[in-house]
């Protein structure tokens, strides 16, 4: 049994104007230990994917069909009350602005420590030593001294790694780093990156890394999932992934991909992501597609299994 198991997942956002198909029929496994990257431009559904293993998916949004399975418990079936005693202790979130994450107003110490009372019980003198404990691990330096800071008195670097160490109090099983390095700087992306590899490697975590930067899963990732228009395209091992990529979205993006052993012109993708409101009927890259046929605009493809732990949704490349 995988850690977590996503079967069938549709989320909808109700507006006056209809239903906005924000998340249509993704499923997707994560394995224990492994970092998985969920991929694909804004709008494509990995935020809503990631608040809805949360249980965190709120009106107008609702769940409308499909499975949230975590150690073998569907997330999407419990009441809120079941739902509190995992998030936060088994399943932790990194939002992608810590700035606007954190309180500005409670020092950062304190907020860490207000989480290890909450789920653990602690004393407040061993929440705080605790939480000074959880920012020399996550590499702040003079951490007691930071510990008695507000967020507008650091970086957002060190905000992020806050932020961090707020989702390792309850040492989760599963973490969900949402966009961790937008914003940053890439010398301090690049310490962000080295941490969250740590942490799995150290704690044995499963994380969910949710970017729209290829760069960022070749060196993060063991797998990765590419989502468009609110579907998942193509799933591979990461490696699998940049030397063949299946789905002419994923090698659209791979193609926009900056180099410097290369003198390439770089391809940007034509078009946008189709409107989630009143979606096309069949594939939702076929306005886009560069290999579309007939069939595209009328039928969606089934993501199939193309080669070993490699899969991808399209009539062009495989799909029946």
């Amino acid at each position: 049994m995988s850690l977590l198991e996503i079967e069938d997942l549709v989320v909808h956002f109700d507006t006056d104007a209809g239903p906005v198909q924000a998340v249509d029929g993704v499923g997707l496994n994560v394995e224990a230990g492994e970092i998985i990257g969920l991929v694909g431009e804004s709008g494509s559904g990995k935020s809503v994917t990631g608040l809805a293993i949360l249980g965190l998916i709120r009106p107008p949004g609702r769940i409308v069909r499909g499975a949230v399975r975590f150690e073998g418990n569907d997330i999407v079936g419990m009441t809120e009350a079941q739902r509190r005693g995992y998030r936060g202790r088994r399943i932790a979130l990194v939002p992608q602005s810590p700035r606007t994450s954190l309180n500005p107003v409670i020092t950062v110490g304190e907020q860490i420590a207000r989480l290890s009372r909450l789920h653990g019980g602690a004393s407040r003198g061993d929440a705080m030593k605790r939480a000074i404990s959880l920012m020399e691990q996550v590499g702040i330096p003079d951490a007691g001294a930071k510990a008695r800071q507000y967020p507008h008195q650091l970086s957002g670097g060190t905000c992020q790694r806050i932020m961090v160490a707020m989702a390792l109090t309850s040492e989760p099983r599963l973490l969900i780093a949402d966009e961790p390095t937008t914003g940053l700087d890439v010398s301090i992306a690049a310490r962000i990156l080295d941490l969250l590899r740590d942490v799995c490697v150290r704690t044995g975590s499963s994380i969910i890394l949710i970017t729209h930067d290829l760069g960022v899963v070749a060196e993060t990732c063991d797998r990765v999932a590419v989502m468009h228009g609110g579907q998942l395209v193509e799933a591979a091992a990461v490696r699998d992934l940049f030397r063949h990529p299946s789905h002419p979205y994923t090698r659209a993006l791979v193609a926009s991909i900056p180099r410097i052993d290369a003198d390439i012109e770089l391809m940007p993708i034509p078009g946008a992501v189709p409107s989630l409101l009143r979606p096309p009927p069949g594939c939702r890259y076929a306005g886009r597609c560069d290999l579309v046929m007939g069939r595209c605009r009328i039928a969606r493809p089934p993501l199939v299994t193309i080669g070993a732990g490699h899969m991808a949704a399209c009539f062009a490349t495989g799909a029946p």
